[in-house]
């Protein structure tokens, strides 16, 4: 009899542990990893720089310069492609720079003031099929500018592109130009020459705020 109780008592004992066990599983609450905050790339006009490379002579000198101004809204997104893309901008002939009060003169009067609208370069960025390209607007001609791009892990951005300066109608004023500067693009050769193509490289930093 005792032996009986004993085992009866023992059902009992397992029954309610194992009732207990369950229940305290059925109120546990699931642990989440909190979510990683995405990422927030926003390009500003302060952090970017605008340089170019014009050519003289016939050995192709190399004459360098900027654009101390460039205009555009900050534009912001979740990758830089995104931060880039349908970025509109314009830049202000006036901020022309070379470090030559001289050579600003005549680039600004002889060659921006020979165009159509002596005032404004005006385009917009455009990312589609993993390529770049800046749509230009410039002496009253709207072309596409093929750019080469590189993100580092800092964030740092440079644009290359090779203007040519016939796709935008522009030779005329770049034999205005040629015309007053035709002695200093004079090479050893006696023949001055100034050269269609013009390297511009734009470099900005892709900010988190």
């Amino acid at each position: 009899m005792k032996i009986t109780k004993f085992f009866t008592l023992l059902v009992v004992t397992s029954l309610l542990f194992t009732s207990c066990k369950e229940e305290k599983k059925e109120t546990e609450t699931p642990i989440t990893e909190s979510a990683t905050p995405a990422e927030t790339f926003i390009v500003k006009p302060e952090a970017t720089s605008v340089t170019w490379t014009a050519y003289k002579t016939t050995d192709k000198v190399g004459v360098g310069g900027e654009f101390t101004t460039l205009n555009f809204e900050n534009k912001k997104g979740a990758t830089p492609e995104e931060a880039l893309n349908g970025l509109k901008f314009s830049i202000p002939v006036s901020s022309l720079f070379t470090k030559d009060d001289t050579r600003d003169a005549k680039l600004k009067t002889s060659f921006f003031g020979a165009m159509l609208d002596t005032e404004l370069i005006s385009g917009t960025i455009n990312y589609t099929n993993n390529n770049y390209v800046a749509s230009i607007t410039m002496n009253g001609t709207t072309n596409n500018l093929p750019l080469e791009v590189s993100i580092t892990e800092e964030r740092r951005v440079t644009m290359k592109g090779k203007m040519n300066l016939k796709d935008w109608n522009a030779l005329d004023a770049l034999a205005s130009l040629n015309k007053v500067c035709f002695d200093l693009h004079k090479g050893a050769d006696g023949v001055s020459k100034t050269w269609e193509d013009v390297d511009i490289v734009v470099s900005t930093y892709l900010r988190d705020k």
